[in-house]
């Protein structure tokens, strides 16, 4: 078992208790290390809240509820799914530049994985950070009923932190007994989409969990959840923002943070002192919703000025912006007015029908995907060149938000995004009637999906794809 400088404390079963990080299997293979998983789909009785909660049939990739895979930075990947669940499934590495053949879209980069049957996934992350992974069939009730896991990629750490903390968000569509409540509906899918009764952090609601008094903790920060946009926020200590999905930025201090579903946030956060508190907050709610705790433990630290370090920065192709392509794409409605002014004054003329089927809401580019099922492929939503720069405009004429999520790339972001610029990521939250741009180099060929990471936004509607050659 490798063992850091760093304690891992992921979602404390008790206040002061610990997940020690598990044994990690690793292969000598052409002279690089390959860490070995074995992720298998079944069906799995736990307990949520953990613990102490009812039981729930959940669907997870191992014993675990919530997997954790951690590779150094050079390190191969080799997991071998099987699936044990009585539908299809796939696994989607999201945020991860993986070859096209790896990517887990149903259809699009692979058939989906048959009930008894297994898919081996193998590949390199090239670039450090926070990321996770999750199903891509039959989406909005796989991850909801808990089919996704967290994947760390080591070796961005300038200066090591004293400790550090994995918070996973996500919300349980149970009732009190622990059955399952509805998934969606025709009527949720078509505005901000359904909520869960349990809001949990570690499948645990508000969790307390001890981190060293005053030292500087890691919070590697995901929302998993198929819905659930929140408004981050600590009281209590200093924090400050050091990578947005996974990807470094020069520290920025943390006042608040819209974290919507699939992005990841990392933080930098000085511990309170011995047995005292800081919190983390939802600010999106009508009244601020305590996430979780963090109590200071043990003796303090020396008193020093908060001054957090850089991550090392992963190697990306720079966007050439003088000779980038430009591009527009137009999030929507499935059935719209003829004209939507958006903030700026703009007026958008487009087809008042679309002429689609009850189950589609929504629509890119006043295209819908599934309206036949995912696998009626339609045709691209546009085709780039490899290697070329591009700066695409993303305009939400909706009232409602989205975060707008690229597979196979990670762009960079040229509009402020709440304090924000030019930071680096694979998923972009859009407000009502909002638009920013993102621009990035076509580095990787292949088919890649774009979506809405509300999931039944993008089950009714907003997916597409685009093709680099």
């Amino acid at each position: 078992m490798r063992i850091g400088r760093r304690a891992l404390l992921l979602g404390a079963a008790t206040a002061g208790a610990t997940l020690a990080r598990p044994s990690t299997p690793r292969l000598a293979i052409t002279g690089e290390e390959s860490v070995v998983r074995r992720l298998v789909a079944a069906e799995r009785r736990i307990r949520v809240p953990s613990g102490d909660g009812p039981e729930v049939a959940a669907w997870t990739f191992a014993d675990e509820p919530l997997p954790v895979i951690r590779l150094r930075q050079g390190e191969r990947l080799q997991a071998r799914l099987e699936n044990r669940l009585p539908e299809p499934i796939s696994i989607h590495w999201h945020g991860i530049r993986v070859p096209n053949a790896m990517d887990g879209v149903p259809y699009l980069t692979q058939e989906p994985v048959m009930s008894g049957q297994g898919f081996d996934y193998d590949f390199v992350p090239p670039d450090t950070g926070t990321f996770f992974f999750h199903t891509h069939c039959n989406t909005i009730e796989q991850l909801s009923r808990g089919l996704a896991g967290v994947l760390i990629v080591e070796g961005d750490e300038v200066v090591p932190h004293d400790a550090e903390l994995v918070l996973v968000l996500r919300d349980w569509r149970i009732d009190a007994a622990g059955a399952f409540t509805p998934f969606t509906s025709d009527a949720a899918a078509a505005k901000a989409g359904t909520f869960g009764r349990l809001r949990t952090v570690n499948d645990r609601v508000a969790p307390v969990l001890d981190v060293p008094a005053g030292g500087d903790v890691r919070l590697r920060i995901l929302n998993v959840d198929a819905t659930r946009i929140a408004e981050l926020g600590v009281e209590g200590a200093e924090a400050a923002v050091i990578a947005t999905d996974g990807n470094g930025l020069p520290p920025l201090p943390l006042t608040s943070w819209r974290l919507g579903p699939a992005m990841r946030l990392d933080l930098t956060l000085r511990a309170p002192g011995p047995g005292q508190e800081a919190v983390l907050y939802d600010y999106f709610a009508p009244e601020p919703v305590p996430l979780a705790r963090l109590r200071g433990t043990g003796p303090a630290r020396p008193d020093r000025p908060f001054a957090p370090a850089a991550l090392r920065p992963s190697d990306f192709a720079e966007p050439d912006l003088a000779r980038a392509d430009k591009l527009r794409l137009t999030f929507q409605t499935s059935a719209i007015a003829s004209e939507i002014v958006l903030k700026d004054g703009q007026v958008l003329r487009l087809a008042d029908n679309l002429c689609l089927s009850a189950a589609t809401h929504w629509a890119i580019d006043r295209r819908s995907w599934p309206e036949q099922g995912h696998q009626a492929l339609p045709p691209p939503l546009f085709e780039l060149v490899q290697g070329r720069s591009y700066v695409i405009e993303l305009v939400n004429a909706t009232q409602y938000q989205h975060p707008i999520h690229l597979h196979g790339l990670t762009f960079q972001v040229l509009d402020p995004r709440q304090g924000a610029v030019g930071q680096r990521a694979d998923t972009v939250l859009l407000g009502p009637r909002d638009r920013t741009r993102i621009a990035f180099v076509a580095d990787t060929p292949g088919d890649w999906m774009l979506h809405c990471h509300i999931i039944e936004h993008q089950e009714t509607g907003m997916m597409g794809w685009f093709r680099i050659t």
